[in-house]
């Protein structure tokens, strides 16, 4: 079957997790392994283009890149007199994969058991993060390092000292999953994030790492179907993501929520996450996510921008705030507090969150939207202004630009 240069770039963008988690499984050592998938991907970008994408491309990669990796460790052992190590490395048939495109249990999904190995509790969470969306989400280290703000060759440092950390780890026991879960739920709330509004680059969404992020929490839930934040958080993803047609236009533009046209919402997963949810908070003592998703589906649930009801939104934002208080979170309850009593009081609560927003440019652009609404246009302009100069995403940084140009009376 031929396909196009972008076709087969996307495949094996889709593959290579999957590929990196099946060495990882079978022989630990992730930089080698990371390196060998490198190789088999270069050598499908040759291949493929001229004699066609082979019947079952992942498993095609698997094999390549396994032979890529047995060979370094044996050159490797070789190299240091080891042969006793040389041994010790061939894969043993505990952690042999199925065939490639057999089917798998939810704990055998090797893109999963990559996520929970990145969630190593000897690594710190800046470092789980990186090395999460390197491996797994397919992001290069200067797109991670321009998401956190860092210079690229930090952000470099940063993932290879994760690697290191993690290099001979197997993958972890069931046992040890969940202890690693809130960590895990973490990173996929964050890639998820990243995959709806990027944080930089031309496009405002990577959809390929939005749907993995919800594919592999849809596989926790399957594992963990009686844990309430698990639910939550897919409840949350999918209720988000059932907006992702109408956010942006026929060019690539921002689309606001109050301006977005809601026939192009999908139902179908709006009433997927309100079931999700509703069953979630009738459990128990609700988490974070759970209270995300439930501020969602409010949003999701409105007939039109005007019907939302901001008066269930604040009430859920403070119950957030009072479990998560962090500046993201009463960023988000400034502006309920703006739709329920007016933009100066919003305004007032930004005034608490200079100092932790202040290198962003979220703070600026909401500041922008309630001055806008206040009346106070040359004040909106300036703050717009200052948001879209920060920002690092182009559909973002023309959004603001063009509020800037029309904010006036």
């Amino acid at each position: 079957m031929s396909r196009g240069p972008a076709d087969t770039e996307d495949l094996l963008r889709r593959n290579a997790p999957q590929v990196l988690g099946a060495l990882v499984r079978r022989y630990g050592h992730f930089d080698a392994a990371e390196d060998a998938v490198q190789e088999a991907l270069l050598a499908a970008a040759r291949q493929w283009p001229a004699v066609g994408v082979p019947d079952n491309p992942r498993g095609w990669l698997i094999r390549v890149a396994s032979r890529r990796l047995t060979d370094a460790l044996r050159a490797e052992a070789a190299r240091r007199a080891r042969e006793e190590r040389a041994a010790a490395l061939t894969p043993r048939d505990a952690f042999r994969a199925p065939p490639p495109g057999a089917d798998r249990a939810p704990r055998e999904d090797d893109t999963l058991s990559l996520l929970f190995l990145c969630c190593h509790p000897d690594l710190t969470p800046p470092a789980r993060i990186a090395l999460t969306l390197r491996a797994v989400g397919g992001l290069t280290t200067a797109e991670i390092a321009r998401a956190h703000l860092v210079p690229e060759a930090t952000m470099a440092q940063r993932i290879s000292r994760a690697k290191q950390k993690v290099r001979g780890v197997r993958f972890g026991r069931p046992d040890h999953w969940e202890q690693r879960l809130p960590a895990v739920l973490h990173i996929l709330y964050l890639m998820f994030n990243e995959g709806y509004t990027a944080t930089s680059g031309p496009s405002l969404q990577r959809r390929d790492l939005a749907r993995e992020a919800i594919r592999l929490t849809r596989t926790v839930h399957r594992l963990l179907p009686d844990d309430c934040e698990v639910t939550g958080l897919l409840a949350l993803m999918v209720l988000t993501d059932a907006r992702r047609d109408a956010r942006t236009g026929p060019h690539g533009e921002l689309v606001p929520l109050d301006e977005q046209d809601r026939d192009r919402w999908d139902r179908a997963a709006i009433e997927e996450g309100v079931a999700l949810v509703t069953g979630a908070l009738g459990e128990g003592r609700a988490g974070p996510y759970q209270i995300r998703a439930a501020i969602a589906a409010v949003h999701d649930e409105a007939p039109s921008a005007e019907a939302t009801d901001w008066r269930e939104i604040l009430g859920l934002y403070d119950v957030l705030v009072g479990l998560v208080p962090g500046p993201v979170e009463r960023l988000g309850r400034a502006v309920a507090v703006a739709m329920v009593r007016g933009p100066q009081a919003g305004l007032a609560e930004l005034g608490e969150l200079e100092t932790e927003l202040s290198g962003g440019h979220r703070l600026d652009a909401v500041r922008g939207h309630l001055l806008e609404r206040a009346g106070a246009y040359e004040e909106a302009r300036a703050a717009y202004e200052s948001a879209a100069a920060r920002t690092l995403s182009l559909p973002e940084r023309r959004y603001l630009q063009a509020r800037a140009a029309r904010s006036r009376p």
